[in-house]
């Protein structure tokens, strides 16, 4: 008699993904994880090595979703459930978010995201009991889910209160409602282009910015876009792409790159001919750095060492950028775990530091050198505020002012006092994936 062969039965489509979206979303809202470091590197959840890339994708797409739109699930489910989401298993609470997240914002069959979110329960020790509830709480919000999130469209649930607070301080009510608003919209990819925007916008499905970023909304992996491999761009937002070229012709010149991996900046500075050495206290982060380099065929000297200590072995440089440690506000539209992951509290000692790395940048200058400063933050103190101390500490600094023809004519990017602020609701578009910027702050100062 021939062996039986038994075949191992298929996992149900989509589970896997949904299981490690569940995972991923635990390891940020209970483990305080950064999103990035789940998703690549030494860190990165072992089962997406196993995920075909349109599932990772709608992994991808499911967390980040669920954290841009956290607060208004929170609402809506807590108007579903007679007596809260359930704190004594975890999987219960990610399978409602997963649930409703694809429910309210993603194209997926209402039955299918019921059925996958009552199986992640299942198979959790813990949360099994909770099925049914999930079960029930799901189908509810299938028929009564979109009028919960009208109720609360003018609220702006999606961010903490305290960071809500500080925007309509600096910014007014009107303007932190239009950044909360285009927050809410996943953004499309910005690439930096070595030459030819209009080509590459073209070949890419895209279009070119005016300020010469290649904007597209091909999702997916980047590796597998025409040009990766041939090192013809790099991923890097519009916002971010501004502060390197506020040093002007550049050809020649030396310029350190403080705080640099991974390294969008440094490929801005090397391709424009500067001579760059790079700095980053993180060896993991250099080594990236120098990956990223290597595969756009561009070269810089690299140094490992904290930036507010480090002692160049030769000349003083023709320029210093300053890409400062900041609690990134300025990226929540594309890092949304930023908004939960983030303390009003951090900001204080994030801005010592910012104090420090620019005094240590005003003494790596030679005279007439240019500095420029600039941070992903929407915050003041990381911005203005930091610039104006220096400013007033250091008598042989002076302010150069950026001038409109330099950021293609963006006016409502400039400051009265001629540095560039972005915010997410600025360079709209009718189509609204295609607008905004990353929230970035950047100052040129010149050495006397």
């Amino acid at each position: 008699m021939k062996p039986s062969r038994f075949v191992p039965p298929t996992e149900v489509p989509g589970l896997a993904a949904r299981r490690i979206a569940a995972d991923i979303l635990d390891g940020v809202l209970h483990k305080h994880r950064m999103l990035d470091d789940q998703l690549d590197g030494v860190g990165a959840h072992p089962g997406l090595k196993t995920l075909a890339d349109r599932d990772r994708a709608l992994m991808r797409r499911l967390v980040a979703t669920i954290l841009r739109r956290l607060g208004t699930l929170g609402h809506v489910l807590s108007r579903l459930l007679d007596r809260g989401i359930p704190s004594d298993a975890p999987r219960a609470q990610s399978a409602l978010l997963i649930g409703a997240a694809q429910i309210l914002w993603m194209e997926v069959p209402d039955h299918a995201a019921v059925d996958l979110s009552v199986r992640l329960v299942q198979a959790d020790r813990r949360a099994a009991k909770y099925a049914g509830l999930v079960n029930a709480v799901l189908r509810r919000c299938a028929r009564e889910g979109q009028p919960l999130i009208d109720e609360v469209k003018s609220q702006m649930l999606d961010l903490p209160p305290w960071l809500t607070a500080r925007w309509i301080a600096a910014y007014g009510e009107d303007t932190a409602r239009a950044m909360a608003a285009a927050i809410s919209v996943e953004p499309a990819l910005d690439l930096t282009v070595k030459s030819d925007p209009d080509g590459w916008a073209t070949r890419l499905h895209g279009e070119a910015l005016a300020t010469g970023t290649v904007r597209t909304l091909l999702h997916g992996s980047v590796t597998m876009l025409p040009g990766f491999n041939e090192g013809e761009w790099w991923v890097q937002d519009a916002a971010a792409a501004m502060p390197a070229r506020l040093f002007g012709d550049i050809k020649d010149k030396t310029i350190a790159d403080l705080c640099a991996a991974p390294g969008g900046k440094t490929a801005q500075l090397v391709h424009a001919g500067a001579r760059v050495t790079a700095v980053d206290r993180s060896p993991n982060r250099i080594a990236r750095l120098r990956e990223n380099l290597a595969r756009l065929s561009l070269e810089a000297d690299t140094a490992v060492a904290d930036a507010t200590e480090w002692q160049p072995p030769g000349e003083l440089f023709d320029g210093v950028l300053i890409d400062a440690p900041c609690a990134a506000t300025g990226t929540i539209r594309r890092h949304p775990d930023v908004a939960w992951l983030k303390q009003e509290s951090d900001i204080g000692a994030l801005a010592a530091v910012q104090r420090r790395l620019l005094q240590r940048a005003v003494t790596l200058l030679k005279p007439g050198g240019t500095l420029v400063y600039c941070t992903c933050s929407l915050e003041p103190e990381e911005g203005e505020q930091a610039v104006a101390s220096v400013l007033a500490a250091e008598s042989g600094l002076r302010r150069a002012p950026v001038g409109r023809d330099e950021v293609a004519g963006l006016d409502e990017i400039l400051t009265p006092d001629g540095d560039v602020r972005t915010l997410p609701s600025h360079l709209a578009h009718g189509d609204s994936r295609l607008g905004g910027l990353d929230g970035f702050y950047a100052a040129r100062l010149i050495k006397s």
